[in-house]
């Protein structure tokens, strides 16, 4: 794996890393493209706050932004999310097999214990 696409990778989960980030995805996904002023609607952190949050979304291109007026809407790039799903499954490709030869071997009778019945 190339560096830089481990630090695609590591900026994606360091986004995904805060409980405030996850909070806006799951408000950005559920409602569609929104502004930080919206975000910050009923959240425990300012308007300010929430605009950080959104550069390090952005950063990792988890959300994109676009202009409409004097506003700027925030929305989320699906295709980051497939990334991210990619790696994960590949992870957990690697681990059930490495758990099917630990079931294996455990499973695999003992030449010792065998040859003394």
């Amino acid at each position: 794996m190339s560096n830089a696409r481990e630090l695609a990778q590591a900026k994606i989960f360091f986004a995904l890393g805060d409980v405030t980030r996850l909070s806006v995805l799951r408000n950005i996904s559920s409602k569609g493209a929104l502004s930080a002023s919206a975000l910050a609607v009923g959240s425990h952190v300012s308007r300010q706050a929430i605009a950080k949050h959104l550069r390090v979304l952005e950063r990792a291109r988890l959300v994109g932004h676009e202009k409409r007026g004097r506003e700027v809407l925030y929305a989320l790039r699906p295709e980051r999310f497939d990334d991210v799903r990619a790696f994960l499954d590949a992870v957990s490709a690697r681990w059930d097999r490495a758990l099917e030869r630990l079931r294996s071997s455990l499973e695999e009778p003992d030449p010792e214990t065998e040859s003394k019945k």
